[in-house]
């Protein structure tokens, strides 16, 4: 208690600058005691009821009109100052504090305020998957809801992450740096920062993201990757949680259509043969336990989009995340890709994608498949064509026939590349969580 007393009396102290707005919260609350006292007609000052007779004997004896027009403006004036005075209290203590404590928010903190609390309401969504295409879908996701979990693969052995795991034995930290910035609350230079890529040989860093060495730099101190990543989403103030599909030290495993294996997802993506299924090494590979609960309370489940045999199976191929989705009742939604990918998905239809994710979990854990049914520009579909990709068509009745419900929308952004639109997409699935009443079964 004492010390509670002691920390109360610092606000008193000279330069902590909250004093003099403190001084007008007292003041102000006297104007309205006043000024709702007038309204009421009791008179608690002297001259102003002296007045009132002199005004009614001069209106022939009118005492209520007279009355009327004395107290009524004064009261209302009194409150309405009064009730200013306090805004203006609060409004500069709160200046002067946040000024201090978190300065960029100095002029918004309305905002962040309602976006807390309006967000922190929202339902629970989980997203499973990997690569740009999780990144992407989390920041349009972020302004529905914060109750957000990023289940990211974590197979990646190339570029930054690949030198990572050779020189730290680390997971890769490539896909989650991208997911924990795709979440943050504001687009600061603190985001750039952990995007910015060093391209200077000289020093050694030639390929790495400042991002995956803060977070290879956290998990030397933290002595644990996942407490590295909740200690680098509080740096970043993220909206939902990152967590990686396992902690294990894990490879992909891809089987070709000529029985063959190639291990390694950097060797799987360069190797031209159809992939006809993957794997994890070891083999029973056990999932986080943050990653499991985070899937049991979930109010919706989207897998993808993403590469589907890289970035999202990796994670489904985990036998407790499959089963965890399967009986969930939550809603389960696949994002299908806009593009095929060359050495992955040639010549897919959006059936094709369904048929591999059912395959690899083993169980039917797809209720709605959101296609895209959008048609970019002649340009960017030649450009597409020259390096072997192409739309993926929404084949609905084939979907419908594997026992899921597709959903088709204009669901994409033309830039210089073809890619699901964020906004879009996200308002297309909360659209699905909040009324699922305009799907025609």
């Amino acid at each position: 208690m004492n010390n509670r007393i002691k920390n109360s009396l610092k606000w008193l102290y000279p330069g902590m600058k909250v004093k003099r707005w403190l001084l007008l919260t007292p003041i102000g609350l006297l104007l309205l005691i006043v000024g709702v006292t007038l309204l009421w007609n009791v008179a608690v000052i002297d001259y102003l009821d002296n007045f009132a007779r002199f005004v009614a004997i001069k209106s022939d004896g009118k005492v209520n009109i007279a009355k009327l027009k004395v107290y009524l403006p004064v009261s209302i004036a009194s409150i309405i100052i009064g009730l200013v005075l306090i805004f203006v209290s609060f409004r500069q203590v709160i200046d002067s504090i946040t000024s201090v404590v978190s300065p960029t928010d100095k002029y918004r903190l309305a905002e962040v305020i309602y976006q807390h609390r309006y967000l922190e309401q929202g339902y629970k969504v989980v997203v499973i998957g990997g690569g740009t295409g999780l990144s992407m879908l989390l920041r349009g996701l972020k302004h529905f809801t914060s109750n957000l979990s990023a289940i990211v693969t974590v197979t990646d052995d190339g570029g930054s992450s690949g030198k990572l795991i050779k020189q730290l034995g680390i997971l890769p930290p490539g896909d989650i740096r991208n997911c924990v910035v795709a979440l943050a609350s504001e687009e600061t230079l603190m985001t750039e920062l952990f995007q910015y890529r060093f391209e200077s040989a000289d020093v050694g860093l030639e390929g790495h993201s400042f991002g995956n060495l803060f977070i290879a730099a956290m998990t030397g101190i933290t002595g644990e990757f996942e407490k590295a990543i909740k200690e680098t989403s509080k740096v970043l103030s993220i909206r939902g949680n990152v967590f990686p599909s396992t902690i294990e030290k894990v490879r992909l495993k891809g089987e070709m259509e000529d029985g063959e294996f190639v291990i390694g997802e950097s060797n799987i993506v360069k190797d031209p043969r159809i992939i006809k299924r993957i794997s994890l090494i070891p083999d029973n590979v056990k999932p986080l336990q943050d990653a499991l609960d985070a899937i049991k309370e979930a109010d919706a489940i989207v897998m993808g989009p993403g590469s589907l045999y890289t970035s999202i199976l990796p994670n489904l191929v985990i036998e407790e995340i499959s089963n965890t989705i399967y009986y969930s009742n939550a809603i389960k939604i696949y994002v299908c890709n806009v593009m095929t990918q060359p050495g992955e998905t040639d010549l897919f239809l959006a059936s094709d994608h369904v048929k591999a994710l059912l395959n690899h979990s083993g169980k039917n854990i797809v209720e709605y498949v959101l296609m895209n049914d959008g048609i970019p520009s002649d340009d960017l579909r030649e450009k597409y064509n020259k390096i072997g990709a192409e739309l993926v068509k929404p084949d609905a009745d084939r979907v419908k026939e594997l026992g899921c419900i597709p959903i088709t929308a204009d669901l994409i952004s033309q830039t210089n590349v073809v890619r699901h639109d964020h906004e879009k997409l996200a308002q297309t699935i909360f659209r699905l969580i909040y009324d699922k009443s305009f799907i025609s079964r």
